[in-house]
């Protein structure tokens, strides 16, 4: 067993896993999107990323893409959900809720697009 791709294998279904559970629940409702667990996203899809460099495969390419995809959406999250509470000062309102997860939706999909690379690239391995 390669440790190195269990721990490649973790994060990227480590961060699918905590996006999917930040996106899960009412889009308005902000009592159920926590601001930790997007955070928590946020830290984890850009440790998958660093991982991803060191491929040099074509593979590799789209899953670093897939991953830079799913840090961008969840980045853009953070922002609004901080210029609402922060800087605007209107807060969580229905409309930002729906815009945050929406975002966080955006790369939920990316991370799935990486896990699904990741389950072809170990049966191709298997032949």
């Amino acid at each position: 067993m390669n440790l190195e791709k269990v721990v490649f294998g973790f994060f990227i279904l480590l961060a699918a896993t905590l996006n999917f559970g930040f996106f899960i629940g009412d889009i308005a409702r902000p009592e159920l999107h926590h601001v930790y667990e997007l955070f928590a996203a946020i830290v984890v899809n850009l440790i998958a990323t660093t991982l991803k460099f060191g491929d040099r495969t074509q593979i590799g390419a789209i899953h670093l893409a897939t991953s830079l995809v799913a840090d961008l959406q969840l980045i853009a999250a953070a922002i609004t959900w901080g210029v609402a509470v922060h800087v605007l000062q209107v807060g969580m309102t229905p409309e930002i809720t729906a815009s945050v997860v929406s975002l966080s939706g955006g790369a939920l999909f990316a991370n799935v697009v990486s896990v699904i690379l990741l389950i072809a690239e170990t049966l191709m391995m298997r032949r």
